[in-house]
């Protein structure tokens, strides 16, 4: 009892001692409150980490949900996309492929270990998604944007290229992992592995690893190096980029990759690496063999069309299943074949004749139809409208680097006087012109018109290069930098630019300035039926309206009475530029070229609804362009404008508010308005951007005028002018009636530089051409005094050609081409100066030379013949200068005389403007050259391109 009493005691006094302690668990309530605390805060995190988990998977089963079923068709062939043109009808289908099926058993090692070095290194350890791999893509998607870094193995891989689109999206990603987990619990990892070598894409229409080594190398899966199984496995990555035929300096790099990869995962050692890297590309590869598939509807376009999908956001047309929806136009493209393919529209010189046509829509940039060469019959074959780089432009350039730029950024008008006169290359290289001739002091229009290089020269220094490659960047045109600062640009002595890239840069001056870059597809439908892709195409703001209507006023006047004659369609308002190039003098020497021969000829044109890009010629420079054939070219393009032109509309090119057209003295300089009294032939009409035209005011003829007025009412006056045209005798007829005092006499002048004297009322001008435009002045003088002065013109409408043969369609073999010719050397010109009599014949008798003259030159002869009979050498000869008769002959026929000088011919200037002249007076068209006529050679300067346009 004591001793329970003694422990009860004690425990007493021991639970007093603790008295003061037992405080304690009061004070450290507190603490219990922060762990309360904490454990909420954890569940809290808990809770928040369990809604976002069951958010996140139920957004993920959102995603999921409208997934694909794994089709085990699906699994191993591609799928083939449709094309559709313009209406949305159907045209063909690509998917067609090339491939030869390899099974897993009979891959190398090396190439297997190639192939998951590169691809997925973890392949056999992950079960369709690699967890470890996605976490070091999306730290660099976190810092480098999402996309910039796939982390998709081999099974997403075959997902992927099976079921979805290559769309960079959450959506799609969450889709492929969940497919590849299903995949990888399907199918074992080898049935997978032997899936992804066969199906993957490798360029060229190559289809599997076995059909690619046989492609690229010529050999069996067995038979490649270590080099060629590396860059095998580095392909798929980008086909195209790594193509070795077309990029093989890529394809050494992505190999030599490839490579550093085997070695970091042990399937090579490092000298193995090193030395393979030591390998080149381009000698391990088999020969190139064309491709010899089934050739496809429109394949040029077709070509293009595949490109320019793949490059929309990795899109295969090949094996993806798609709807594409172009801009093609099946009865231009079927007419554009039709055209270069047989011979029942243009003779072609030689099967080897070649040509590359863009055709595409002012207004939209939609390609309508491609010519990609003459008798392509495979597809993906070399496109001479898009592939052709290596070429030069020649004059085509000019409006683009030289006097669009000088319009745009130094406010010149089209009257603008440069100074056509022996100059040089800022080296002090000398420039010539085509024949070597010089037209003096001239206007901007002049100068575009007759294609002058030295005043091409002369603007391209005043612009500046880096204003002249802003003007063309924004027409989409990027120069080389090497080539980039060189003078002879002025003169299309560069390459880089295609005839597509021509006819977008072209069609920004008929779209009022602004550019769109050439398309061909408008949309993509991928193959789940619902998600459409957009060509993402804007129109771009290329250069002001004023700037684009000037280029296009001046490049009417190159297609109506200038280089362009042969492409104009009369009554379809257009705008074209000619370019020819030449060859050096040592290419002529090496390859035995004549000094007319030329290896490019081009012609750019274009309408309110179309513009085209033509180039012709071979593929290798060695065979060259004939006179005749350098006219092909313009012929190309006005059966083609014709064809697509003739059931629609074509209106006028408007003219903005923010240019004003003046009548400007002629020769002033600076630009003078001319005054009330100016009579036609002192005065041009020409463009001013509103706020920069002229204020002076030219009035020295105004006195002049009334008093002549006065005198005609008193004398007498023209009256009832008509021209009329008769088709048997090709002939037009000049009546009109005088009323007046005295006896009057007339003096007829045609626009041909044809005159007639008479006392009557009417005259006659044989040799009317069909097509063209003339206008004649009827001078009245009575007593000696003239008392007036009337005019008219007539355009002889089109119709079957007339049997004599004619220089536009025959020249002669001294005549330049187009673009070499001075003014007046071609036919339809006559000029101030050195003028050329026309060749005229007769049957059984001679013809009279044809009368030539100009102001302060000598005019040459005609050449006159007959059948069976001799002819009478033709009257030449002019103010201040004499003239040389022509030579006389029978032979059964029209003689061939020996004269010298430009090649006449008579036409007037199709315009209901006055025709172009050069200042200095007269009514014709500048003067021409004597002799054969050749464009010179210049030497550009230091760094420059060699070779330069013939213009």
């Amino acid at each position: 009892m004591s001793d329970q009493y003694n422990s009860r005691i004690e425990r007493r006094k021991k639970q007093k001692k603790r008295a003061p302690q037992n405080t304690a668990p009061a004070a450290k309530k507190p603490k219990k409150k922060k762990s309360s605390l904490a454990k909420k805060i954890f569940l809290t995190f808990a809770a928040l980490f369990l809604l976002m988990l069951a958010g996140g998977l139920g957004t993920f089963a959102l995603m999921v949900k409208d997934a694909p079923k794994l089709d085990e068709g699906l699994l191993h062939d591609p799928i083939s996309s449709k094309i559709y043109d313009m209406n949305g009808d159907f045209v063909t289908s690509v998917g067609s492929q090339k491939r030869d099926y390899v099974k897993y058993e009979d891959i190398p090692p090396l190439v297997r270990d190639a192939i998951l070095a590169t691809e997925d290194a973890r392949f056999f350890k992950h079960h369709g998604v690699d967890i470890i791999r996605i976490g070091g893509a999306a730290i660099k998607n976190v810092t480098n944007g999402f996309g910039s870094e796939g982390a998709s193995t081999i099974t997403q891989q075959v997902v992927k290229m099976s079921f979805l689109s290559p769309d960079k999206t959450i959506k799609r990603k969450a889709q492929e992992a969940w497919l590849a987990y299903q995949l990888d619990k399907e199918y074992s990892k080898e049935e997978i592995f032997e899936m992804y070598v066969n199906k993957v894409f490798m360029s060229d229409r190559i289809f599997g690893i076995k059909e690619a080594a046989n492609h690229y190398f010529g050999k069996e899966l067995d038979e490649l190096t270590l080099p060629e199984a590396a860059l095998i496995a580095g392909m798929p990555q980008s086909p195209n980029n790594y193509n070795p035929f077309k990029h093989p300096d890529r394809a050494e790099k992505r190999r030599n990759v490839v490579l550093s990869l085997m070695e970091q995962h042990h399937k090579i050692s490092t000298s193995d690496m090193e030395k393979a890297k030591q390998t080149s590309v381009t000698d391990q590869l088999a020969e190139q063999k064309p491709d010899t598939g089934p050739a496809k509807k429109f394949n040029a376009y077709i070509d293009m069309v595949v490109e320019e999908v793949q490059k929309m956001g990795g899109y295969n047309p090949y094996s993806d299943g798609l709807k594409i929806y172009t801009t093609l136009d099946p009865k231009a493209q079927t007419y554009m074949e039709k055209l270069l393919d047989t011979e029942e529209i243009i003779n072609y010189p030689s099967e080897k004749f070649q040509a590359g046509i863009s055709l595409i829509d002012t207004k939209t940039g939609e390609v309508r139809a491609i010519g990609g060469g003459r008798n392509q019959k495979v597809e993906r074959g070399f496109n001479y409208a898009v592939d052709l780089k290596q070429r030069q432009p020649g004059s085509v350039i000019k409006p683009l680097i030289d006097y669009g730029p000088a319009i745009e950024y130094l406010k010149w008008s089209t009257y603008q006087q440069l100074d056509d006169r022996p100059d040089t290359y800022s080296n002090g290289t000398p420039i010539r012109n085509a024949g070597g001739s010089y037209m003096g002091p001239l206007s901007m229009r002049t100068a575009l018109t007759y294609s002058r290089n030295i005043p091409a020269l002369q603007t391209y220094k005043k612009v500046g290069h880096e204003k002249a490659n802003e003007f063309l960047n924004n027409v989409g045109i990027q120069l080389a930098k090497s080539q980039s600062e060189n003078e002879s640009n002025s003169i299309g002595a560069m390459s880089g630019i295609s005839p597509l890239d021509l006819s977008g840069a072209y069609a920004a001056f008929g779209n009022g300035g602004t550019y769109i870059k050439p398309h061909t597809v408008k949309k993509i439908v991928l193959a789940d039926g619902d998600t459409e892709v957009r060509n993402p195409i804007k129109p771009k703001k290329a250069m002001n309206d004023y700037t684009a209507y000037m280029i296009t006023d001046m490049l009417k006047d190159v297609v109506k009475e200038g280089t362009g004659r042969r492409a104009n369609i009369p009554g379809l308002p257009l705008a074209g530029k000619t370019g020819t190039t030449n060859y050096t003098e040592k290419e002529k020497r090496e390859w035995n070229i004549p000094s007319s021969a030329a290896p490019d000829s081009w012609f750019v044109g274009y309408t309110t609804n179309y513009t085209a890009a033509i180039w012709t010629g071979y593929e290798s420079k060695k065979e060259y362009l004939s006179k005749d054939s350098q006219n092909i070219s313009k012929q190309l393009f006005k059966h083609l404008m014709e064809e697509v032109s003739s059931d629609k509309e074509t209106k006028n090119f408007k003219k903005p508010n923010s240019v004003v057209e003046l009548p400007i003295k002629k020769g002033s300089n600076p630009a003078e308005i001319a005054g009330a009294g100016t009579p036609n032939s002192e005065k041009v009409y020409e463009l001013f951007i509103k706020g920069e035209e002229p204020k002076k005011v030219f009035n020295d003829f105004k006195d002049k005028k009334d008093d002549e007025d006065k005198e005609k009412e008193k004398e007498g006056k023209i009256e009832n002018l008509t021209a009329s045209y008769d088709a048997s005798s090709q002939s037009i007829k000049v009546s009109w009636s005088f009323g007046g005092k005295g006896t009057p006499s007339f003096a007829v002048s045609s626009s041909t530089g044809e005159s007639q004297s008479t006392s009557g009322t009417s005259a006659v001008f044989g040799n009317a051409q069909p097509g063209n435009s003339y206008s004649y002045t009827v001078t009245a003088t009575v007593d000696g005094q003239t008392v007036d002065t009337a005019s008219t013109s007539i355009t002889v409408p089109t119709g079957e050609e007339p049997p004599a043969n004619s220089d536009e369609d025959n020249p002669p073999s001294t005549q330049p081409d187009d673009d070499q010719s001075t003014p007046g050397d071609k036919d339809n010109d006559n000029g101030n100066g050195n003028g050329n009599g026309g060749n005229t014949g007769g049957n059984n008798g001679g013809g009279n030379g044809g009368n030539t003259g100009g102001n302060n030159g000598g005019g040459n002869g005609g050449n006159t013949g007959g059948n069976n009979g001799g002819g009478n050498g033709g009257n030449t000869g002019g103010n201040n200068g004499g003239g040389n008769g022509g030579n006389t002959g029978g032979n059964n026929g029209g003689s061939n005389g020996g004269n010298t000088g430009g090649n006449g011919g008579n036409t007037g200037g199709n315009t209901s403007k006055p025709p172009v002249t050069p200042p200095g007076g007269g009514t014709g068209t500048p003067p021409a050259s004597g002799g054969n006529t050749q464009q010179g050679t210049p030497t550009p300067p230091a760094g420059a391109q060699t070779q330069s346009t013939d213009e």
